[in-house]
């Protein structure tokens, strides 16, 4: 605005301060000292409420605009309540009576109707007063009377009646007020006199500024009241000649604190470090609600941690090493209070961007780094950059690796590296552990942090590796180290008024050792309950026996029961007289409408079940007791017992590995475990009755894996696997000693039960794929799915903003530059009069009918993508409003994701430039279909509907032969030994498909046959397949190939399976269904 008014030319203060208009800085200093944070965001909140003509909405999360209205209004009575207190109704119409001020706290996103009128001001002239008529009533009203509303929802969604009726006012703190704040607390520990100092000092310049305006309107007054010449008003000259004098007084005295305040100023500044570290870590720790909303910490929370940590801190004598020791005190004391209450796989984010926080503060990472190691060639068209120099760099690495080029100075020649010293990067790329191993060309010129980028763009398996040897050089070993729990230590933190929230996890249950350490304290059994429907009357009455007399209450599974949590809140908070022995533990799933003041009051723990074989096997061993080995007389009981706990173990821990593990993550738990033992142990028992000589196997695996296990799988290969499982865990040979599961994996032949827990107790920590029957190539499809799980996570906890402060484009500019590129090379929508003429006749073929409705289904992802990019173009222009779905279209391109928008209407993708090019292929194989006739082979990943087209397939098929009948035909496969791109001819029935990659295994061309995977090699082409229809009586179960389930994408269960093609194979297609193989239509 200000830069449109010099060419009109309209005069304009320059670098205009449009607060100093609306309040003085004497009322600032008052505001200050009344507790509002001094940086500029704040005084202009401060100006909202105290100016605005509708009752402001305080958007609250840490408190302060709460803190600062009560020290504000307490001179004036201040009410303070809650929509869901008791007493509610009769503090609002008692401050509406005696125009008394009234703060609601913690308000949801819905406010209680009884406010409406108020809200409105629909006060009505009554005699000489005024009235409001509230739902049943009338009330009197003050006009002294005021209204505060506050929330501790970071983000809210308000209906726009609320938002018409209200001020809406974000007093989220300010990085610069935060450290403001916690300078003041570091100065008032370390230099007492120095923070009492410069309180004061405040309070006098405060008084001095008051003062002057106070003489400043009454001359004023006096000037404008004065009638006649004002030469002989000798009244007002005295006060003239009064106020000179002190205006000069009080102008010297400013003076002298001013210079104080320098002083005082500079001897602070010194600790000025202790404060920003702080600042960093708490909005680090505040961003961590957006991955878990059960992460919620107070300002209050940290700021307990903060003074603890100069208290614990090491002395010294030098003042810098002082503050050093602080700064290392303040980092690993708010380590260890965050960790806690995170789940493990959130753990390593929460260090790794503590470190990267601190880097970037100090600026030895560059903002362009960081935002590489997130994104990477997310943006990137494969079709847009330089072609790779080698086959065996991934077309997702070289996208990488042309971001990492044009994003870090020091890698921009990493392409033509690559191609220069392709050995020497392959080497480097085939070693196990490449992130400890030289890089070539670049050893001596890169960072730790340089390095994880390296890593991250060639290697994403290791990213998470490399990113715990990051941490540990940038911030310390420590920070990596594993903290087990001490909840006696952490019981040393909490009082009466500050609970336990335990998060539950699956196969977590905090109860025992809660039991435990409080028979070690002398308390006596906690009184405990299990929320769910009907229970409040209970914990009702627990708490209100143990507030008064003393004890532990816990409250279990309190996700079912989250009504009554407002009512522990308000107990917890209000009430007066608890004992001081009273304690209160809860435990709770992550909920979204968990109580966000609970999680900001109390102590977080999360205590996870280990992972592994090795665990699961150990808590199956816990439960099973000597009584229970020796309930069956048999032999061959002890060992089926043991095999069924191995069994239960590895169904469990396949699930870590992802779809190729199980196609939908079952959540297989220790009542599957029990069902299926008491199962085995009545056969058994029933064996032992009949004198029967061998076990009925097919009974066994019939009730496990379809029945016990079986209920729970939704999925037909998921089904095929445990059956797999059963049939080679369940049968004669495991009863032969020399038995083994895997190398090292026997099954103990013993009938003392702690023989059986010691050998699981030498078992290995860290689990081989090999185990689960699943290739080694599977860790590696493992780690890729944590680093991509690990950087989405981070990415959605990063403000959306651009880098318009250290001189890089905006947010809004790095879009429009996207969407601009985007829309020039968007193709032309399809004209659809040509697409009818071109197919005219062939028209009620079933592949042309099949191809007019994938040009319809192309068409309208065009028209969504155009449309989408335009209006923000416009929207980002100031043209039109940016509603909700261009805010979110625009947040989605800003970090390189497809907007949920196009998804709908289109397909999944990982990243913006894969589904572009995506649309750009689909486009190319369906235009040149209509103009250039049907394809030789088609490019199956490019159609909406492949089963569609399938069934296609069959229809031409069947019509070609004379008595076949759709229903009868079923497909048929085989594999061709070209590819895509050599087809010559189109078969004469059927048709050829390419571009489809096997998961889990490797092809034979030469053989024709599916062979083991090569170490690291993920995925693998395979070569043409035909596909054609035949009748299924014709068709026989060849034993000699494995029936392959394809799938559109990874993500393999719901909706994604296409269909299942036959493969060859020499060996038990048993393998190929343990080891997950899969045909997908695509492996981005």
């Amino acid at each position: 605005f200000y830069n449109d008014l010099p060419p009109r030319p309209t005069p304009a203060t320059k670098d205009i301060q449009v607060a100093a208009f609306l309040v003085d800085d004497s009322e600032v200093g008052e505001w200050n000292l009344q507790g509002l944070p001094t940086d500029e965001l704040s005084v202009q909140n401060g100006i909202l409420v105290t100016r605005a003509a509708r009752y402001p909405i305080l958007i609250d999360p840490q408190g302060q605009g709460a803190a600062w209205i009560k020290n504000r209004e307490a001179a004036n009575n201040l009410k303070v309540s809650q929509l869901g207190d008791r007493h509610f109704r009769a503090s609002l119409e008692d401050c509406l009576s005696y125009g008394k001020p009234l703060l609601i706290e913690d308000i949801e996103e819905i406010v209680d109707p009884v406010l409406d009128p108020v809200l409105e001001k629909n006060f009505v002239r009554s005699g000489k007063g005024w009235k409001i008529a509230l739902a049943d009533k009338e009330v009197d009203y003050e006009e002294t009377f005021k209204l505060f509303l506050t929330t501790k929802i970071a983000n809210p969604h308000y209906t726009p009646e609320l938002s018409a009726r209200t001020t809406i006012i974000d007093f989220t703190v300010t990085m610069k007020g935060l450290e403001d704040q916690l300078l003041g607390r570091v100065v008032q520990k370390e230099r007492a006199e120095l923070q009492e100092e410069r309180q004061k000092l405040a309070e006098e310049v405060t008084s001095y500024k008051k003062k002057i305006k106070e003489l400043e309107d009454d001359l004023l007054y006096r000037l404008s009241s004065s009638s006649g010449n004002l030469l002989e008003d000798t009244e007002l000259i005295g006060v003239l000649s009064k106020t000179k004098v002190t205006a000069q007084e009080v102008s010297e005295k400013l003076v002298a604190a001013n210079e104080n305040n320098v002083r005082i100023t500079n001897a602070c500044e010194d600790f000025r470090p202790v404060a920003t570290r702080g600042s960093v870590i708490y909005f680090l720790v505040s961003e961590l609600r957006l991955i878990d909303p059960m992460y919620n910490t107070s300002l209050n929370q940290f700021l307990g941690v903060f003074e603890n940590s100069i208290l614990t801190a090491d002395k010294a004598g030098m003042v810098q090493k002082r503050i050093q020791n602080i700064i290392n005190s303040l980092t690993y004391n708010s380590f260890l209070y965050i960790q806690r209450g995170l789940f493990e796989r959130h753990k390593l984010l929460f260090v790794l961007l503590l470190a990267i926080k601190i880097e970037l503060q100090a600026e030895t990472l560059s903002s362009d780094e960081f935002n590489c190691f997130l994104k990477g060639g997310a943006a990137l068209d494969i079709n847009a950059v330089k072609k790779k120099p080698k086959e065996w760099i991934t077309d997702m690495s070289w996208l990488h690796i042309n971001a990492l080029a044009a994003a870090v100075p020091v890698f921009r020649d990493l392409p033509e590296s690559m191609g220069r010293s392709d050995a020497a990067w392959k080497t480097w790329w085939d070693q196990e552990n490449p992130e400890v191993c030289k890089v070539p060309e670049y050893e001596e010129r890169i960072t730790t942090f340089q390095r994880l980028l390296l890593i991250r763009s060639l290697r994403e398996d290791r990213t998470l590796i490399m990113a715990q040897s990051y941490v540990a050089e940038s911030i310390g070993q420590r920070y990596t180290d594993s903290i087990p729990l001490n909840l006696e230590a952490t019981m040393l933190e909490s009082n009466n008024r500050i609970p336990f929230v335990f998060l539950l996890s699956p196969g977590s249950d905090p109860t025992n050792m809660i039991t435990d350490l409080a028979k070690k304290k002398k308390i006596g059994v906690p009184l405990s309950v299990s929320m769910g429907q009907g229970q409040e009357v209970i914990a009702r009455r627990f708490i209100a026996t143990a507030t008064t007399q003393g004890g532990w209450v816990l409250l279990q599974n309190t996700h079912l029961g989250l009504k009554f949590l407002p009512e522990v809140e308000q107990i917890i908070a209000k009430q007066e007289d608890i004992h001081e022995d009273f304690r209160l533990l809860i435990t709770s799933e992550p909920h979204p409408k968990f109580p966000i003041g609970l999680l900001q009051r109390g102590l977080k723990i999360t205590n996870e079940a280990p992972a592994g074989l090795r665990a699961g096997l150990k808590r199956s061993y816990a439960w099973i007791n000597q009584d229970m080995l020796d309930s069956v007389p048999r032999h061959e009981w002890r060992q089926l017992l043991y095999v069924q706990c191995f069994l239960h173990s590895v169904v469990q821990e396949r699930r870590k590995f992802g779809p190729i593990g199980w196609s939908v993550p079952y959540e297989f738990n220790q009542s599957d475990l029990s069902a299926s033992v008491q199962f085995i142990q009545n056969h058994l028992s029933e064996m032992e009755v009949k004198k029967s000589k061998e076990v009925t196997w097919s009974t066994v695996r019939y009730m496990v894996a379809e029945i016990q296990y079986g209920g729970r799988i939704t999925d037909d290969y998921d089904r095929r696997l445990m059956n797999t499982y059963c049939e080679i865990y369940f049968h004669q040979a495991v009863l032969d000693p020399n038995f083994k599961f895997y190398d090292g994996y026997k099954v103990p032949q013993s009938a003392d039960v702690n023989i059986f827990r010691q050998q699981i107790e030498q078992m290995s920590k860290m689990d081989n794929p090999e185990i689960f029957g699943l290739h080694s190539n599977a860790d590696i499809t493992y780690r890729v799915k944590q680093t991509s799980e690990a950087l989405s996570t981070i990415l959605d906890t990063q403000p959306k903003g651009g880098g318009a402060s250290s001189g890089g484009l905006t947010r809004e500019e790095v879009v429009n530059n996207i969407a601009e590129d985007l829309l020039r090379k968007l193709p032309n929508d399809f004209k659809m009069d040509e697409v009818l003429e071109k197919t005219a006749k062939e028209a009620n073929a079933p592949l042309i009918v099949f191809l007019k409705q994938e040009v319809d289904r192309l068409q309208k992802v065009l028209k969504v993508t155009r449309s989408t990019l335009k209006d923000l173009q416009l929207a980002i222009a100031g043209t039109i409003v940016l509603n909700e779905r261009l805010i979110e279209a625009l947040n989605y391109l800003f970090d390189a994701r497809v907007p949920p928008s196009w998804v709908k209407v289109s397909w999944q993708a990982t990243t913006l430039g894969l589904w572009f090019t995506g649309v750009l292929q689909r486009y190319e194989q369906l235009e040149k279909w209509v103009y250039n006739g049907r394809p030789k082979s088609y490019w199956m990943t490019g159609f909406f509907n492949a089963q569609g087209f399938l069934t296609a397939v069959r229809q031409e098929v069947a019509r070609k032969h004379s008595g076949w009948a759709l229903d009868d035909v079923v497909l048929a496969t085989d594999v061709m030994k070209f590819d895509g791109e050599s087809v010559k001819e189109p078969p004469a029935e059927g048709a050829y498909v390419h571009g489809l990659w096997l998961d889990g295994c490797d092809w034979s061309r030469k053989e024709g046959k599916l062979t083991d995977s090569t170490p690291k090699i993920v995925y693998y082409a395979l070569p043409v397949l035909f596909i054609t229809g035949a009748l299924a009586s014709d068709k026989k179960r060849d034993v000699g190939s494995y029936s392959c389930p394809v799938y559109i994408n990874k993500a393999r269960g719901g909706n994604n399976f296409i269909f299942a093609a036959d493969l060859r194979t020499d060996e038990d297609p048993k393998k190929w269904t343990l080891r997950g193989v899969c045909l997908l239509c695509t492996k981005d």
